[in-house]
């Protein structure tokens, strides 16, 4: 029974692997088989997954969610749009499972970054060469238009620059993560030879970081700065710091202070200062600005506060409104407040609050025992619970920065970002649910 039990794991582990490495290729082969994973682990711990009390909550929230659907202006889109949240919910309960220990973490970051590098190459030779795929790939989910989507941001082989630009943010920060984990491990160079694994992670910071530039998102310009920093604070490398800032502010001189702006101007490349300006797409109209769309949003949450629209329901209202077809109103909670009401809002932050919060004080618990043994250690070593830390750090970041993301655009619509958002949450609550009680055992090594 343990050897098949091994077997199993060992089976899902790599077809884990496999789904997440080809998501980015292919939302069909990839969430094919992300979902054999799915039906793998609710099969092998059914009991388990509905005994863990916060699925009860996860439940209640897809209950709610129907009854919204009942309830909506719009039922039938509402409908539809429960397609977005139930696997993602069904995910949440049993991904968690897989990832209990921090070599899980470790392996999914390594996933995550190497794909992206592949990704990367695509969407320089779109943007440059204006390679794109051939129409028969089409079918099966592998689609790149020529120069990008929209023309002239990258857009590799995801459906939109800014779905690639979420992409980027998240593995520009594993692959930091990554790196100084690796760093602090070894040396950058032993016996003469650089460090292959330091190396492939260099190629995907510069790669990452390059791509995050040529997507010519904002939000993302502006998550990867913030990645920077919130690694510049753990390294207690100030000086990172006060460079970050000075370039930003340079940035908004050139952009917005009217004192020798044309001088900043000659000093800074337009591609920033332009961008955030608005003067590349200067023929924007009102309907497109967000803060319109977040108006909309809004008034519908004051009309109907407890039920919601319903799903969905604000493209209908947004096109009778405004005479223009938008998607989403460009901020998850406020999407969520306008269609799933108050209660739906408060219930999905709150559940994905107590998963951060646990994982946040148990990251203090590891700094408590890491200072500790700080205190006795006489070689400067890198241990396993700097390594727990450090992961963990990296992947509350990560979230953390998809969470911001979300303020400002909507993830859930892309079925890759969706599924990848969903997945580090799933890693967080895996070592939150799973590891807490190794980390007080006698064991250190379970760590």
């Amino acid at each position: 029974m343990n050897q098949l039990n091994k077997t199993n794991v060992h089976w899902l582990g790599n077809t884990l692997k496999f789904g997440v490495c080809l998501l980015p290729f292919s939302a069909t082969f990839g969430a094919t088989a992300l979902g054999f994973v799915l039906i793998g682990l609710w099969q092998q711990k059914y009991k388990k997954i509905v005994q863990n009390p916060i699925n009860w909550g996860w439940g209640l929230l897809f209950l709610w969610l129907i009854l919204t659907s009942l309830f909506a202006v719009h039922s039938r889109y509402s409908w539809e749009g429960l397609g977005n949240f139930l696997p993602s919910f069904l995910m949440v309960a049993s991904f968690p499972l897989f990832f209990k220990n921090f070599r899980r973490l470790y392996q999914l970051a390594w996933w995550l970054v190497l794909t992206s590098i592949p990704v990367c190459f695509l969407g320089f030779m779109q943007l440059f060469a204006g390679w794109e795929t051939p129409l028969f790939l089409h079918r099966i989910g592998i689609k790149m238009i020529a120069y990008g989507h929209p023309d002239g941001r990258m857009s590799s082989l995801l459906m939109y620059a800014n779905t690639l630009a979420f992409f980027l943010v998240v593995a520009f920060t594993l692959s930091i993560g990554l790196w100084i984990l690796h760093y602090r491990r070894h040396h950058l160079i032993k016996n003469g030879q650089i460090n292959g694994q330091l190396f492939i992670l260099t190629v995907g910071i510069l790669f990452n970081g390059i791509g995050l530039i040529l997507t010519n998102s904002r939000s993302a310009w502006g998550l990867a700065v913030l990645s920077l920093m919130a690694f510049a604070i753990y390294l207690r490398w100030y000086w990172i710091i006060f460079s970050v800032l000075l370039v930003i502010f340079l940035v908004i001189w050139a952009a917005w202070i009217p004192v020798y702006q044309d001088v900043m101007r000659e000093i800074v490349p337009s591609y920033f200062w332009a961008r955030l300006t608005d003067e590349l797409y200067d023929d924007r109209y009102v309907t497109a600005l967000r803060t319109t769309q977040w108006g909309v949003a809004w008034n519908m949450m004051l009309q109907r506060p407890l039920w919601g629209w319903g799903l969905r329901n604000f493209t209908p209202v947004y096109q009778e409104a405004m005479n223009v077809w938008m998607g989403h109103p460009h901020n998850l909670f406020l999407m969520f407040l306008a269609e799933t009401g108050i209660i739906g809002t408060l219930l999905f932050s709150g559940l994905v609050g107590i998963i951060l919060g646990q994982a946040v004080i148990l990251m203090t618990r590891i700094y408590q025992e890491l200072t500790e043994l700080e205190e006795g250690k006489k070689e400067n070593n890198f241990s396993e619970q700097e390594e727990s830390f450090l992961l963990l750090f990296t992947y509350l970041v990560a979230f953390g920065l998809c969470i911001i993301f979300n303020l400002l655009d909507v993830s859930i619509f892309d079925l890759r970002v969706n599924l990848m958002g969903w997945l580090l949450l799933s890693a967080i609550a895996g070592i939150s649910y799973n590891f807490k009680p190794l980390l007080f055992s006698q064991h250190k090594s379970s760590l």
